[in-house]
């Protein structure tokens, strides 16, 4: 990648999925550097990637022409009050959730900021972020971030901020649906005989062929589920189930629910 010095600080789980992604596609291990207070994590980084890893913020986090904050959101005002000093000319990409870009522009100093909102699946390359831009925020710094962000899975650009609030609501918090519906197919495999590891690799086979499928085709997720669902069928009958248990209000009332927490957590954080 052509740009100057990357600078993390943060180098947790999310952190390294994007420098690992980064090593591989040719970012030289020298223009990486991160701050990481926890000295174990500092070891695990120099030995998995032979990149430099501070214990505290420096005057070397001047060269960096990007920053990229993956703290938790409690430790963000600690970790970026030693950084100020810095980084104010730099693109700033938060991968953290619930502090607003506002915090993040009166931390340090600039308004070239890029929100995420990514996933856990990114850790294995096959995560989605939605990301918003600051009007400060060029062509080029967009297309930056996007490299950033390749190793990682998938992006997709929103309007304005409060929408990463839904973002959180269906990708960010959406995997632990995902694992708590595959949880109860678990549940229901052994109730019918079939025991519990049977019933988890028919469950996860089952969740990742028919999601594959519905990337690649055309057709609505409605048309693709009427396809395989015969009036009187099996299918049917699992999904009249469903409905008359409101199954489909359930989820849509859980989403909100988690939008609105994010909603509260941004406002707890700082806006």
């Amino acid at each position: 990648m052509n740009t100057s010095t990357l600078a993390f600080i943060g180098g947790g789980n999310m952190a390294s999925a994007i420098i690992g992604g980064l090593i591989k596609s040719g970012t030289p291990a020298a223009q990486i550097l991160v701050v990481e207070p926890y000295a174990p994590q500092r070891d695990k980084l120099r030995a998995d990637f032979g990149i430099e890893a501070l214990t505290a913020a420096d005057a070397s986090l001047a060269q960096a022409g990007a920053v990229i904050w993956a703290v938790k959101p409690q430790s963000f005002a600690d970790a970026a009050a030693p950084c100020a000093a810095f980084v104010g000319g730099a693109l700033h990409l938060s991968v953290m959730a619930g502090i607003r870009s506002d915090a993040i522009a009166r931390a340090t100093g600039s308004e070239r900021i890029v929100r995420a909102m990514p996933n856990t699946p990114a850790l294995i390359g096959m995560g989605i972020a939605g990301l918003f831009a600051r009007a400060a925020v060029d062509a080029d710094d967009r297309a930056l971030v996007e490299r950033l962000l390749a190793p990682t899975g998938e992006v997709v650009w929103v309007a304005q901020e409060a929408d990463l609030d839904a973002v959180t609501a269906l990708s960010g918090s959406g995997p632990a649906y995902v694992f708590y519906f595959v949880e109860a197919m678990v549940a229901a495999a052994e109730q019918m005989g079939l025991g519990a590891e049977a019933g988890k690799k028919l469950a996860l086979a089952t969740f990742a062929g028919a999601t594959e499928l519905a990337r690649r085709s055309d057709e609505t997720p409605a048309v693709l589920r009427e396809r395989v669902t015969s009036k009187g069928g099996t299918t049917y009958a699992a999904l009249t189930a469903m409905r008359e248990a409101g199954v489909e209000p359930a989820i849509v009332t859980a989403l909100k629910a988690a939008q609105l927490r994010a909603r509260e957590l941004g406002d707890e954080f700082g806006g």
